[in-house]
């Protein structure tokens, strides 16, 4: 576990996000998976939030970042999202079908560790699927 200090604190916050696409289509694959991925990574790394784990699925995205106590997961989610959805749709006509690129819903966690399994249970919820 790498701790984080600064002036006066030492500290380890580190969420699970994951979050959906909208009606759960499978769009987030090829080269729109890898500018998802590549946006993300950026957006983290401008912030100043370290990825411990990033995973683009065709429909869902999986994030473990370790980040500021300041920042909420929220946070991190909200400047995720407003990025990549008007990056992608931008660049890719694909995805100006759907509504938005991605739902209101999300799932956040502090919990050590994560089992696959769990993450995508948690794609499975009833939230994720009205959006």
């Amino acid at each position: 576990m790498g701790y984080r200090t600064d002036e006066h604190r030492m500290h380890y916050i580190a969420y699970h996000l994951v979050w959906p696409v909208k009606r759960n289509k499978r769009v987030l694959y090829g080269k729109i998976k890898q500018e998802c991925k590549k946006l993300i990574e950026m957006k983290c790394c401008e912030k100043g939030w370290e990825v411990l784990d990033l995973r683009v699925e065709p429909h869902y995205v999986y994030l473990h970042v370790q980040a500021w106590p300041g920042t909420s997961a929220f946070e991190v989610i909200k400047d995720c999202k407003a990025l990549t959805s008007h990056e992608l749709r931008f660049r890719h006509a694909v995805l100006l079908k759907l509504p938005s690129l991605w739902t209101k819903a999300f799932f956040a966690s502090t919990q050590e560790k994560l089992k696959d399994k769990q993450i995508l249970g948690y794609i499975g919820l009833e939230a994720f699927r009205n959006e």
